[in-house]
C-alpha cells in the first residue's frame, strides 16, 4: 500500500484513514451510486464532499483523480496489484467494485454481459435523458419559452421508462432475483426524476407500476438509504 499523500487530491481533502478507500462525491443520483454501492458491500471507505457550490470540481486537485470534473472519484489504496488506483466514471467504479468485492454481478458470463448492458442502459440513456429534462424543468431551461426541447425529453424519458417497466414485469430486479450493480445505476436516477427534479406529472410516472415497485423496493434497503446521505452535505 502506498502513501496517498503522493496524490494531488489529498492536498485539498486530506485522508484520515489513507489505508481506506477515499470517495470524492456529492450525493446525486450518480455520486450516491457509488456510496450506496460501498455500503452494500460493506467495504471501509473515507467519504468527501466535493462541493459543486465552492467549485470544487474543478480544482487542480479534484482534476487530477477526476480530469472530466465529474463525481464521483474514487481512490482505492489497495488496487489491482497492490498499487493505488484512482478512477472516475460511476459506471466504471461499480465494475470495479463489483470485481472487487466478488458482489453484486453475476459470475455467469452470459448473465454478467446481460447485467452490463442495463449498466449501459442507464449510462447512455436514463442518465442523460433524465438529466436534460431535470434541466428543463428545474434548472434555467425552465425559461425558454419554445417548448419542443423540453418535450423532446419528456417523450424519450417516457420510452425509457417503458423499455425498464416492460422490462421489470415479473422480475423482482432489474437481473431478476438478484440484486446487482444495475439496479444502483437506474433507481437512483429514478428517484431523482420523480423526487428532486419534481418530473414524475410529466412523465405521468405513476403509470409505471412495475418501476414504481421495485423503486420501493430499493429505497427500503438499509445501505440504500445510508448510501443517499453520503457525503453529507455541509
Amino acid at each position: 500500500m502506498s502513501n496517498l499523500s503522493s496524490y494531488a487530491v489529498t492536498d485539498k481533502w486530506p485522508a484520515r484513514l489513507p489505508g481506506q478507500l477515499q470517495l470524492y462525491s456529492l450525493p446525486t443520483p450518480n455520486g450516491v451510486k457509488v456510496s450506496i454501492m460501498l455500503e452494500e458491500i460493506d467495504l471501509a471507505y473515507e467519504p468527501h464532499l466535493v462541493d459543486f457550490g465552492k467549485d470544487d470540481q474543478h480544482t487542480p486537485e479534484f482534476l487530477s483523480v477526476s480530469p472530466n470534473n465529474k463525481i464521483p472519484a474514487i481512490l482505492d489504496p489497495n488496487g489491482p496489484h497492490g498499487q493505488p488506483l484512482a478512477l472516475f466514471e460511476s459506471g466504471a467504479i461499480l465494475v470495479y467494485l463489483a470485481e472487487k468485492s466478488g458482489q453484486l454481478m453475476p459470475h455467469d458470463p452470459a448473465e454478467r454481459y446481460q447485467c452490463l448492458q442495463w449498466l449501459m442502459f442507464q449510462i447512455g440513456g436514463i442518465g442523460p435523458m433524465f438529466g436534460q429534462l431535470g434541466y428543463f424543468v428545474k434548472f434555467a431551461g425552465k425559461e425558454i419559452e419554445d417548448e419542443r426541447p423540453r418535450q423532446r425529453y419528456i417523450d424519450e424519458s417516457v420510452r425509457l421508462l417503458t423499455v425498464l417497466d416492460k422490462h421489470l414485469k415479473d422480475r423482482e430486479w432489474i437481473m431478476g432475483g438478484q440484486y446487482s450493480i444495475a439496479d444502483i445505476a437506474v433507481l437512483p436516477w429514478i428517484r431523482g426524476l420523480v423526487g428532486f427534479y419534481e418530473a414524475g406529472p410529466l412523465v405521468d410516472f405513476e403509470r409505471f407500476t412495475h418501476v414504481r415497485r421495485v423503486l420501493d423496493k430499493f429505497l427500503a434497503r438499509p445501505a440504500v438509504q445510508r448510501g443517499l446521505e453520503i457525503p453529507a452535505r455541509d
